[in-house]
């Protein structure tokens, strides 16, 4: 005999229905009457390209009755702009990440994520330029805001960072939105992407604990970083912010040629 399935079992089919529902009721498309396609399959492609971390294109190539790739690019962009995309989407994460959410203080945090782009750079919009990394200094970058409850990720929102925009601008953002949000901030901790003056200005604005790896901009903290003691020092950011660095040394005892 087959078991049957436990109630609160979640499948595939009933997380692409809901999120095909979801982006259908907030972002509707209006196809036309002579045209083939359906909205749903438009958002159950998006979806699973989405999912899968992989393109419309792969998407198309390798599902079953699949419409064309650029059918769906075409009508995608036809129909939207991305900052009414951002807006819905950031709208619905916290709509449903805030109904998670336990009733008590949470850490938050925010993460830079560089996606290197190898292609022509003047047929390609929204890129983002950066410090050389895997042998390019061109990227799609994005900057996701999200509560960890439990080592558990609930999304809050997602920030595209194009060229011109800082780090401490989409910061700025964020921590705004953080302070309309009905949520108790534990503390908030950040990569090193948003290691500048204008973030831990803001940091300190809003009144925010938080917790930042420290980058070796220069010769101070370089010599202070190569001393072997764990210890708490005061550090200057390019004259306008102090703040203290937090420096945890391990003995090595000889590994790696290291003490």
């Amino acid at each position: 005999m087959k078991p049957t399935q436990a109630d609160n079992e979640v499948e595939e089919e009933h997380l692409l229905n809901f999120v095909v529902n979801s982006l259908g009721d907030e972002l509707p498309i209006d196809l036309g009457e002579d045209v083939e396609i359906s909205a749903d399959e438009l958002y159950e492609v998006l979806a699973g390209a989405s999912a899968g971390g992989t393109s419309i294109n792969h998407v198309c190539e390798t599902t079953d009755e699949s419409p064309h790739a650029n059918t769906v690019r075409g009508h995608l962009t036809d129909q939207f702009d991305l900052d009414s995309v951002e807006a819905v989407g950031n709208t619905l994460l916290q709509r449903d990440a805030l109904e998670t959410l336990p009733d008590r203080p949470v850490e938050v945090v925010a993460d830079l994520h560089l996606d290197p782009y190898y292609g022509d750079e003047a047929e390609t919009e929204a890129l983002y330029f950066s410090q050389a990394k895997r042998g390019t200094t061109a990227f799609h970058a994005y900057v996701t805001l999200y509560a960890r409850v439990r080592n558990k990720r609930y999304t809050l929102a997602v920030r595209q960072l194009v060229a011109g925009e800082t780090t401490s601008e989409v910061l700025a953002e964020f921590l705004t939105l953080l302070d309309g949000l009905d949520l108790r901030v534990k503390a908030v901790y950040l990569d090193r992407g948003f290691y500048n003056s204008g973030c831990l200005e803001l940091l300190y604005a809003h009144n925010y604990a938080f917790i930042i790896p420290v980058v070796k901009w220069g010769e101070t903290i370089k010599s202070e970083l190569s001393s072997g003691w764990s210890r708490v020092i005061e550090h200057e950011l390019a004259g306008r912010v102090t703040f203290p660095v937090f420096i945890d040394c391990v003995y090595q005892r000889g590994r790696y040629d290291e003490h």
